[in-house]
């Protein structure tokens, strides 16, 4: 089959790979479309894979080809989406219930290889059937609004919270959708790109600036979410959170970036720091949220490129154009 492979830190080919055969308890999927995310960039740096080459793609949906040899759930034909986070189950962290920060920590597209091609291997557990109604392209969305709605869960935000948002590409978007359905008095959303600005007020945001100081709230928000890993955005967030407000490092930053916290005001002003990191029992509940529509895909997804341009579409995504690339296999 045609996959595109990292084979080394900068570098992205096009290569003829063996087709993935199924153990005993997975699948293969016929790979309808996958999108592109900050991780796929990471590991383009040469970071989070543990090691290249790999064939990138953790965000996919697709039709069972084959399955193995002791797997009934699921048939031939049946669509399907899939998280592609792989746990031990056997570390502390996992025995806690926190298995996405699993010591044994594997994923499709990370560190098996991923859905940037024609074929992929799941295991049947991982996988979640589409309604009739939903797009098996679009369905490639449901595992970033799984992240988005594990970002929630880790907020615990109370009804009439003044949000900010840092970052309206397809993640600050996503924050900005399920912020409106958490009972958010305003979600005002920041960026530097005006083009995905108007996209957010296009979605309903309550305002959108350029910077946070642009906006009329001396007092700051109640919760404040990074969605760029952007250092300058981090800093700016971090002094914008109201007393006994809560800020969420939500977007990847890459290994270097550092910001600068003051410990005196974090104590008392009784502020919370807090990150989310994946996916952790999220994917189900965002495919049910997927299927009733929470989500425009329309609006989401800015472009559809074909396998053979995966190289050129890790560019477009690296430069900031448009909102979620997928790529059709």
């Amino acid at each position: 089959m045609r996959a595109a492979v990292i084979t080394a830190p900068g570098k992205v080919e096009l290569q003829n790979v063996a087709d993935p055969a199924p153990g005993p308890r997975e699948v293969v999927i016929k790979v309808a479309a996958v999108g592109l995310c900050g991780t796929d960039l990471h590991i383009l740096q040469g970071e989070h894979a543990p090691s290249l080459p790999i064939v990138p793609g953790h965000e996919f949906a697709g039709e069972v080809v084959a399955v193995g040899s002791e797997v009934s759930e699921l048939t031939v034909g049946t669509r399907v989406a899939a998280d592609p986070n792989m746990y031990c189950n056997e570390c502390r962290y996992c025995r806690l219930g926190r298995n996405n920060l699993c010591e044994r920590y594997a994923a499709i597209g990370v560190t098996h290889p991923g859905a940037a091609a024609e074929f992929v291997a799941a295991p049947v557990a991982n996988c979640v059937r589409l309604p009739d109604h939903v797009d098996t392209q679009d369905a490639a969305l449901i595992e970033p609004l799984s992240c988005a709605v594990r970002g929630y869960d880790v907020l615990s935000s109370r009804l009439g919270s003044r949000v900010l948002i840092y970052g309206s590409g397809t993640m600050g978007l996503m924050m900005l959708e399920l912020a409106k359905r958490t009972g958010a008095a305003s979600v005002d959303v920041v960026d530097v790109n005006p083009e995905r600005l108007a996209t957010a007020e296009k979605l309903g945001c309550s305002q959108v600036a350029l910077s946070a100081g642009e906006l009329d709230r001396s007092g700051g928000w109640d919760v404040v979410v990074d969605a760029t890993g952007n250092a300058a955005a981090i800093q700016d967030g971090l002094e914008r959170v109201a007393k006994a407000g809560t800020f969420l490092q939500f977007g990847v930053s890459d290994y270097a970036t550092t910001a600068t916290i003051s410990p005196y005001r974090i104590y008392n002003q009784e502020i919370t720091i807090t990150g989310s990191m994946a996916v952790l029992h999220s994917y189900e509940r965002a495919a049910e949220l997927f299927a009733t529509g929470v989500l425009d895909p329309q609006v989401f997804i800015s472009h559809r490129m074909p396998l053979a341009e995966y190289p050129q579409a890790l560019e477009k995504f690296a430069t900031g154009q448009g909102r979620k690339i997928v790529v059709v296999p």
